[in-house]
């Protein structure tokens, strides 16, 4: 029977919506051992020292399972990158793959090389995209900024962030315009992501 594919997820949102908040929850999650987080910057997502078990050329191993590494050019050299370490013994094997991208980018795009050949060919499979959306200024980014409707119109899971802080209220007409597929899904600082983290994989038909 052939391996079931490595699901890929994909972590998207506007500047300061929030995706430091989730990936900050999701590295130090137990329920994600076996995971390879690629993300922009170590900077940028607080790795606490005490978690990291193993350190590699742009890689550190925690010691909860999960796999970090920094994007290194393109995306798909990255994924390229991991598969030719994990073949070689390099770094531990992994079941799943989260990819955060900038503030700025169309997921679009993304979205579409990662269904590409390349990448189906070296086992991976798209499952999902998680777009955080800031009840502070969320309205006025949707308002003027592309970006921020294409990623919260490709959502396949809505976070609504920081409604300890503002009214979510008024996000729930223009999100469902935008997509109608997901709902919306209140957040906070302290509970920065729906049990369990990322959306299951789609049935088969």
């Amino acid at each position: 029977p052939l391996a079931e594919p490595i699901g890929i997820y994909v972590i998207t949102g506007f500047l300061g919506s929030g995706k430091t908040t989730l990936l900050n929850h999701l590295v130090s999650d137990p329920a994600m051992a076996d995971t390879a987080v690629i993300i922009n910057e170590f900077g940028e997502v607080g790795i606490d020292h005490v978690l990291v078990e193993k350190a590699f050329e742009d890689a550190l191993l925690l010691s909860n399972g999960c796999l970090c590494c920094t994007i290194r050019g393109d995306l798909l050299d990255t994924l390229e990158t991991l598969c030719v370490r994990r073949d070689m013994g390099r770094i531990p094997p992994f079941k799943r793959v989260v990819i955060e991208t900038t503030g700025l980018a169309d997921p679009g795009p993304i979205a579409e090389s990662l269904t590409g050949e390349m990448v189906t060919a070296r086992g991976f499979a798209l499952r999902a995209i998680a777009t955080t959306v800031d009840a502070v200024h969320g309205m006025g980014q949707l308002d003027s900024q592309f970006e921020s409707r294409k990623q919260a119109g490709m959502a396949d899971l809505l976070l609504v962030t920081q409604t300890d802080l503002a009214d979510a209220r008024p996000l729930q007409r223009p999100l469902p315009a935008l997509h109608p597929g997901p709902r919306p899904i209140p957040t906070t600082a302290r509970r920065p992501a729906p049990a369990p983290p990322l959306p299951p994989p789609p049935l088969a038909p």
